[in-house]
């Protein structure tokens, strides 16, 4: 059964709200991902971007919110980029996750907080049917229940209203490569919400494998895709998880995940990891 998230906390105000949210303007370095944003220009109202003339793959994307001012303003910055096309839009859970089934995009951008069908509920649901589904959560909440469990369904990213056009492009693109990523204002509450206790290890006493095996877990793979991605035995790869929370004095994947996002241990530009010989 699903956990249920505590109280809502720390809604974005339409004070709070970031005025660049519209605009795509350049951010640096997208966090946890070495990704650096370039200026795009904004389109006319209306028009679409050309699609790619180079061969480019083109990331098809699916819009779950029940607020249409902030879909259409999302088709509005998406639609902006020549690879990005969005193919659908719902604006309840219900109707989100019968979508994500019928269309298949590459990446669902849903918000938590949805009529009928929760964002979480509708993001289990989809892992459920399809563990391959790559969805990137937007919200206007950081509460820390509701970040967790998202970590812990296995999402592809969680993102707050708070994030600037360009944020939310190169984070639809991380998501899209398998890269995880993680608000940098959430990553921050959850690092002062409370940190390992590492007092017995820390990252230093693991071994090359290990950290390998870390960076699938940030990227939110089981241990059966680690196991095929490494290529070793369901078996090793569970000796090596229950090793590297041990390490870290964690009790959970979702901790050990937070750790590596923290320490930056997780390979920049969601670089996957090498099938190198355990040490």
């Amino acid at each position: 059964m699903a956990t249920t998230a505590g109280t809502l906390e720390s809604p974005v105000t339409s004070t709070e709200w970031n005025r660049d949210f519209w605009q795509v303007r350049p951010i640096g370095t997208l966090p946890h991902t070495g990704r650096v944003s370039t200026p795009t220009p904004l389109l006319d109202p209306g028009s679409t971007a050309p699609a790619p003339s180079d061969g480019t793959r083109v990331i098809r994307i699916a819009i779950v919110d029940d607020h249409a001012l902030f879909r259409d303003g999302t088709v509005y910055v998406l639609e902006g980029e020549p690879d990005l096309e969005v193919v659908g839009q719902a604006g309840s859970g219900t109707e989100g996750l019968a979508l994500i089934s019928r269309v298949a995009p590459d990446v669902a951008i849903v918000d938590v907080n949805l009529p009928d069908l929760s964002g979480l509920e509708l993001a289990r649901k989809a892992v459920e049917r399809d563990p391959g589904v790559r969805i990137l959560i937007v919200s206007a909440y950081d509460d820390y229940a509701y970040v967790t469990e998202a970590l812990e369904i296995g999402v592809g990213g969680y993102l707050l209203k708070t994030a600037s056009g360009r944020e939310l492009v190169d984070a639809v693109h991380a998501v899209a490569d398998g890269v995880f990523v993680l608000d940098r204002a959430v990553s921050s509450r959850l690092a002062r919400r409370g940190r390992p206790n590492v007092a017995g290890g820390g990252p230093d006493q693991l071994t090359p494998r290990e950290l390998d095996v870390l960076g699938l877990l940030a990227r939110g793979l089981s241990n059966k895709q680690i196991a095929h991605e490494l290529v070793l035995g369901l078996r090793t790869v569970e000796s090596h998880v229950s090793n590297v929370l041990a390490k870290l004095g964690v009790t959970s994947r979702t901790e050990a995940v937070l750790f590596a996002l923290e320490h930056r241990l997780v390979p920049p530009g969601g670089e996957h990891a090498e099938s190198r010989n355990p040490r």
